[in-house]
């Protein structure tokens, strides 16, 4: 459950084995849980998540998210030690566990389907949420022509228009609507106009 998971500790902390990543590939990696967490933003939160990390002997963590993601990665990575040496004050890690997971690597992966982020020709999740969007587009389409009708089809993204500037040019749709453009005044005509068409 992400950083959820870091400090709630318990049985959110086990180690993979073959058993139980098998036949997961084809599934998104939110297989293995994803959760927003307000107590990992607190310094009381990270401290909890130390501790569970020394308690397993973990010292190596690969986050894989966006924006909040990487940012809590960071803080955690600058406070490691103070973190430690709380612990080592308080009582709950002895001097020398402090000195065995003295430092924590961390490695950053961008996995967002909003594809919003420079430096990466596509994010991690970008690709299999397009996939979907053009299942889905693909499924309703023959509906739609067959009852004559105009579907409507909201995809996420948030701030970021990405999957829905790709999945309708991919799907021919005849109206868009993305975050980056907004639409002029007199839009609802124009629409009308061109599905009248």
């Amino acid at each position: 459950q992400g950083y959820e998971g870091l400090v709630e500790g318990g049985d959110n902390i086990k180690q993979a084995n073959w058993l139980s990543v098998s036949n997961i590939i084809q599934l998104g990696g939110t297989v293995i849980g994803s959760a927003r967490c307000k107590a990992f933003t607190t310094r009381a939160g990270r401290l909890r998540a130390a501790r569970n990390l020394v308690e397993h002997g973990i010292t190596n963590l690969c986050v894989i998210g966006g924006d909040g993601s990487l940012t809590g990665a960071d803080i955690f990575r600058s406070e490691w030690g103070g973190l430690l040496e709380e612990l080592v004050r308080d009582g709950q890690i002895s001097e020398e566990v402090a000195q065995e997971n003295c430092r924590l690597n961390i490695v950053g992966l961008v996995g967002s389907i909003d594809n919003d982020f420079c430096g990466t020709d596509m994010t991690i999740g970008t690709d299999s949420a397009l996939h979907r969007i053009m299942e889905v587009i693909d499924a309703i389409t023959t509906t739609a022509q067959s009852h004559q009708r105009t579907f409507v089809l909201e995809v996420m993204g948030r701030h970021c228009g990405y999957l829905a500037l790709v999945s309708g040019l991919a799907s021919g749709a005849d109206w868009l609507f993305i975050p980056e453009s907004p639409p002029e005044d007199g839009w609802e005509d124009l629409m009308c106009e061109r599905l009248g068409e």
